[in-house]
Parts: C-alpha cells; sequence; structure tokens
C-alpha cells in the first residue's frame, strides 16, 4: 500500500535537502513537480499551499518572501512581538467608524 504525502510534507522534504532558506515560488515549482500537480490545478492549489505552510508550525515566513524549517532558525527570527501592535482603548475611540454598519442602541454592547 503506497501512502501519498500533502504538499506540506513534499516541502519539509525539499527543504530538508537545502542548507538554507528558499523563495515561496521556488518552493511551490518543487512541491508543484514532485506531486504531478496537473496544469489546470496549479493556481488553486498554490493559494492552498501557501495557507497551509503559513498554518504548519514546522516552517517559518522570512523577509522576501522567503521560507524555512523553524528549527534552523533562532526564535529572534521567526517571533513577532505582539506588544508593539496593542492598541489602546482611546485610540479605538478615536478611529472613524461612519463608513462602518455597527450596531446601535440596544443592539451595542459594551466590552
Amino acid at each position: 500500500m503506497s501512502v501519498s504525502k500533502n504538499m506540506t510534507d513534499v516541502a519539509y522534504q525539499c527543504l530538508s535537502k537545502r542548507k538554507k532558506e528558499i523563495e515561496f515560488l521556488k518552493l511551490w515549482t518543487d512541491v508543484s513537480k514532485e506531486m504531478n500537480i496537473p496544469e489546470e490545478k496549479l493556481k488553486k492549489k498554490k493559494s492552498q499551499f501557501y495557507s497551509e505552510l503559513m498554518l504548519d508550525s514546522r516552517f517559518a515566513s522570512l523577509e522576501g518572501n522567503k521560507w524555512d524549517l523553524r528549527n534552523r532558525r533562532k526564535f529572534d527570527e521567526v517571533h513577532i512581538d505582539t506588544s508593539d501592535i496593542a492598541v489602546d482603548d482611546e485610540e479605538l475611540e478615536d478611529l472613524d467608524k461612519s463608513g462602518l454598519d455597527l450596531p446601535t442602541g440596544d443592539d451595542a454592547f459594551d466590552n
């Protein structure tokens, strides 16, 4: 019985053979060739592949749309400091909400 690999497994195998990061398009080309993805499915599968890479913790997204194995990267290279993107309540109150369809009156809720 043959066990077929999914796209991220093939990507992991491709990156494991390399010593450094790779641009997404090169990785996609390698994966699509390895899996013999038909021409008519390439566009749909490409976006699916990108989404799967983003969700798979084995991979690290790097600057310049490059990818590598997370276990080869230092923590600082793949960790995003979310404290810089925190928004305080005063900033939220100052936002222009005129174009938004937000509930008002009894339908509105407080946080």
